[in-house]
């Protein structure tokens, strides 16, 4: 049997998660920016020189890392937005769990 305090939602948990995405995404966009910045097409046709027979080797790795750099950005998003989520779903939760606490005759400031 439950007790009437015990809950099955641990909002500090969810906190901590979507801060845990968070500063994920924050690590992927700073390493995005350090990628790009040593991948750039200047940086790799440097590397490879002006030669003719470096033109396609050099094209080939342009578009592999504007590719690297696309999936990044991709999953950077992903990871606000699942932080975002989860935010979201803690503060629908907190208000749904006030609401129905005044249902029951809760008052919010006393728990």
């Amino acid at each position: 049997m439950l007790e009437s305090e015990e809950s099955f939602y641990d909002s500090d948990s969810v906190r901590r998660l979507a801060r845990q995405f968070e500063l994920q995404a924050y690590d992927l966009r700073d390493y995005l920016k350090k990628f790009a910045q040593r991948t750039g097409e200047e940086v790799i046709t440097d590397g490879f020189g002006v030669l003719t027979e470096s033109a396609e080797v050099t094209s080939a790795y342009v578009g592999y890392a504007d590719d690297a750099t696309a999936a990044m950005k991709v999953v950077h998003e992903h990871l606000d937005r699942v932080a975002d989520a989860l935010r979201k779903v803690n503060r629908d939760t907190e208000v749904t769990d006030d609401d129905v606490s005044v249902l029951f005759g809760k008052s919010g400031d006393a728990q």
